[in-house]
């Protein structure tokens, strides 16, 4: 039954691997507005609040965006100290206990989130600096779908874990490791 779902895995991982590409679109544009304040700012003393509180709020797209992108790459931070040594079906369990606590840490932070969000929607939230950009609500709107955006991410690694056939490692292979 779980193989039948493998597509959904594949179609969830194609997704994210998209929005990763939209993520590195967010962090060059990023890379530009702060070069281009920087510039501004010390060859024509110009500086705007708009543009700097632009370069935060682009700072949070890409984190909240891009996690996920990241943990489905392996780009995350990993100490494998035991893990490396680590049999691969013993591999395997700590990887979907790993998959289904993340899962739960950020469905508590899409829960926590969404009557904060709702709050800064409900009084039209804006920046508090003249100049500044209006509609704070929208980024902080970003957590819960970051998050969320995890949780698929977690289901599809899920997926994959309990649909992938456990490989034995031969005795050779696991003294050279």
């Amino acid at each position: 039954m779980l193989k039948s779902l493998r597509p959904l895995a594949t179609g969830i991982e194609g997704f994210i691997d998209r929005l990763g590409s939209l993520t590195a679109w967010i962090a060059l544009v990023m890379i530009g507005l702060v070069a281009t304040n920087v510039i501004l700012r010390y060859t024509l003393s110009l500086g705007s609040v708009w543009a700097q509180e632009l370069e935060w709020h682009l700072l949070a797209a890409l984190i909240l965006l891009g996690m996920s992108h990241a943990l489905q790459r392996g780009d995350n931070v990993r100490v494998d100290l035991f893990y490396a040594r680590y049999s691969p079906r013993l591999k395997r369990v700590v990887d979907v206990i790993s998959a289904l606590l993340l899962i739960a840490v950020a469905l508590a932070f899409i829960q926590l989130s969404l009557g904060y969000v709702e709050q800064s929607r409900s009084i039209m939230e804006g920046s508090p600096d003249p100049g500044g950009i209006p509609y704070r609500w929208a980024v902080k709107a970003l957590i819960p779908l970051g998050y969320g955006l995890l949780v698929l991410q977690q289901l599809a690694h899920l997926l994959r874990l309990l649909t992938d056939p456990v490989v034995p490692v031969e005795p050779k292979e696991a003294a050279r490791v």
